[in-house]
């Protein structure tokens, strides 16, 4: 029967990510709007923006935090075009946004690389990555649901760097800031930001590569983070490369006053957990669904991607599963009980369920039924 309890909030997306509990515009009536972000007013937001993220995530003495333009994929960029050449590379994918990097090491950046791949659902063989080159991956895949387990394959005593994306992974799932040496995000995601603004954070280490090597290619201003010899130290204290919108900055405050008053990183962390608990606790009792993951200590709590394992939608050819995922999705759609949870477009034919800290294990719970509700309806179709 058609369940009756519906989510309170039916944004599922894994990206951007459903607001905060309570959001609303009035959080952002203090905004400087047609002020100039060059102008006291909003430095002193920007600046704000990277010093209470660097408290939340608890960023270690020493280490650069900027805001920077383009979202995640620009700050990985500007880290890619302008730390990578100096040594040997190794890029790890097992998701879309892997292999988009490792696209731009091989045929942009045309690098001495190795490319350690796994398909959909699994992680390379992380005991073969070379530490003595430079290594590049994302914590938490987002289009597969694939999360690095832990760092301890992250060698102490590296030579070359490790570039993480961690995009779908701060500010829910801990870092060992030890083993990183560049680390990228966006507000769109954990905090439920707005997009188009990227956040790097750079190591000592990092600083050190900057500071000392010179890409021999051309770098476009928004890749550039030095002035000559020197590193652009006004991009780490809110003078941002280009114009950052300041109705976006105040609602990363929001989001981030939000997490302050939740109880900071181990609050979110368990939020985002107890929603991956939920659904875990739901696919051990359907017989039709099963997570991408394979191995439960890869699962991410953030990006929950799903696979339907029923026999007779096995059975089906590639555009008819397709085509089914499409009627499932659109049924939930138009209950509104749930928006944009189709797998990615990249990635094997399922379902994708956000569940970082802004979602509340009550609308996970409540959805839960109207998915085996859709399912047997486009199964009886």
């Amino acid at each position: 029967m058609k369940p009756t309890r519906r989510p309170r909030r039916p944004e599922f997306s894994s990206g951007p990510c459903a607001k905060r509990p309570g959001w609303s515009l009035e959080g952002l009536k203090n905004a400087p709007l047609g002020r100039s972000h060059r102008a006291k007013a909003g430095k002193e937001r920007l600046k704000a923006v990277i010093d209470r993220s660097r408290a939340l995530l608890d960023l270690p003495s020493g280490w650069r935090l900027g805001i920077v333009p383009a979202s995640d994929t620009g700050a990985v960029e500007m880290a890619m075009w302008s730390l990578l050449g100096a040594r040997g590379v190794d890029v790890l994918v097992w998701e879309s946004f892997g292999q988009g990097w490792a696209e731009d090491v091989t045929q942009q950046l045309k690098l001495d690389a190795r490319v350690l791949s796994a398909e959909y659902g699994a992680l390379p063989d992380l005991a073969a990555v070379d530490f003595e080159r430079d290594v590049v991956f994302a914590w938490n895949g987002t289009t597969s649901g694939v999360r690095v387990p832990n760092g301890d394959w992250i060698r102490s005593g590296r030579a070359g760097l490790t570039l993480c994306d961690a995009t779908s992974a701060v500010f829910a799932m801990p870092l060992p800031w030890e083993k990183l040496d560049v680390v990228t995000w966006s507000w769109q995601k954990v905090l439920g930001g707005e997009a188009a603004h990227g956040m790097l954070a750079l190591s000592p280490r990092a600083v050190e590569r900057l500071l000392s090597y010179t890409p021999p290619w051309p770098l476009p201003k928004i890749f550039r983070l030095k002035e000559g010899a020197k590193l652009s130290e006004g991009i780490f204290e809110g003078s941002t490369i280009n114009t950052p919108s300041l109705l976006c900055v105040e609602d990363a405050l929001d989001g981030l006053a939000w997490a302050e008053r939740e109880g900071g990183l181990a609050a979110l962390a368990r939020r985002s957990e107890a929603n991956l608990a939920a659904i875990a606790a739901w696919v051990e009792r359907t017989p039709w669904i099963d997570f991408l993951a394979r191995d439960p200590a890869t699962r991410s709590c953030t990006s929950i991607c799903l696979q339907v394992v029923d026999p007779w939608f096995l059975g089906l050819d590639k555009a008819a599963r397709a085509k089914t995922i499409q009627s499932l999705v659109t049924r939930i759609e138009q209950e509104g009980v749930a928006f944009d949870i189709a797998s990615y477009r990249d990635a094997p034919p399922g379902l994708r369920l956000w569940g970082g800290a802004t979602v509340d294990r009550e609308d996970i719970e409540a959805l839960l039924p109207w998915l085996d509700w859709a399912y047997a309806e486009v199964r009886g179709a």
